[in-house]
């Protein structure tokens, strides 16, 4: 990011920025496509599939500027199943320990309850919010209709904070950053400038293996799905990292489906993974990948414990 200087002291010195930014929006609004184009580095799973994103995601942004550290929440949306409330619960959480707030909406899609309910939950924060309209560059975008929604449910935020981007494009990103820049107090950076996340090493592989499977299956299955990491053993001399794991499942029946016709469909996801696996880190990674069954998972304490970070 070329970012022009910012603050100088009085005593000539630069004086650079550091803050917490919580990214918040509806599923599938493009929160996770922004983190990882603004951070040049693959932080958050994309699917199309709404509801991809369970976890508070921390991707690190460093520029000339100083350093912003993004949490990508999970999409907000209006259910009271047990896992959905958890997840928005993560996603409120996030707002009062920030020094910013994101708001991501998706112009292509009528702002309806969700929304609304989105903006009653950051109206108290009008002071550090930075409102980002998405998927401009899609023909189906209603621009002027999704700004004058901003006008009515949240009319403290000026219009010098509001932007047209599209993330997929990294279209106004940079004008979106330096906003926040402004936001964001003055302060050291929180992370060395050589991270670009701070997530484990496990979390992160799980995350993979889980996008290669929500990204090859359909209906209710990619929700029905989690990941468990079972083992992980350093081989070849420190060269290779071999991870075991299972793809989890809810029912027999869908047990079947991850498996696929002659085990085609978990061996496809497995080279997915190992693929993407390979360009982010920089060893090598192996994976014996397994399908189980957990029954009503998502019903269990236990498991959402473990795997909402």
């Amino acid at each position: 990011m070329d970012m022009e200087q910012g603050n100088i002291k009085g005593d000539g010195s630069f004086q650079k920025r550091a803050g917490i930014v919580a990214i918040i929006g509806r599923p599938s609004a493009g929160k996770s496509t922004f983190l990882n184009t603004a951070s040049g580095e693959k932080i958050s799973i994309v699917s199309p599939v709404p509801q991809t994103t369970r976890n508070a995601v921390r991707g690190i942004v460093n520029t000339s500027l100083g350093q912003l550290v993004f949490v990508d929440t999970p999409g907000y949306h209006d259910s009271e199943k047990k896992l959905n409330t958890r997840l928005k619960t993560i996603a409120s959480d996030q707002l009062t320990s920030s020094d910013a707030i994101l708001y991501i909406i998706d112009a292509t899609r009528l702002p309806g309850k969700e929304e609304q309910m989105t903006c009653h939950l950051v109206a108290s924060c009008s002071e550090k919010i930075i409102v980002a309209i998405n998927k401009i560059d899609l023909k189906e975008a209603n621009v002027s209709l999704t700004k004058n929604f901003i006008k009515e449910f949240l009319p403290l935020v000026p219009e010098e904070r509001v932007f047209e981007i599209s993330a997929e494009k990294d279209t106004n990103i940079d004008e979106v950053l330096r906003a926040i820049y402004k936001v964001v107090p003055e302060g050291e950076i929180l992370y060395p400038e050589e991270f670009y996340t701070d997530q484990e090493v496990d979390f992160r592989i799980s995350e993979i293996i889980r996008e290669q499977a929500i990204n090859r299956l359909y209906e209710e299955i990619p929700h029905a799905i989690y990941v468990d990491i079972a083992d992980m053993e350093w081989r070849r001399n420190g060269k290779e990292l071999w991870v075991r794991a299972f793809l989890c499942v809810e029912k027999d029946s869908q047990k079947g489906m991850v498996i696929g016709k002659g085990a085609s469909m978990i061996k496809s996801i497995r080279l997915g993974a190992i693929n993407q696996l390979r360009e982010i880190f920089p060893y090598r990674i192996d994976l014996d990948l397994q399908v189980k069954v957990n029954k009503n998972w998502r019903q269990k304490d236990f498991v959402l414990n473990k795997i909402l970070r």
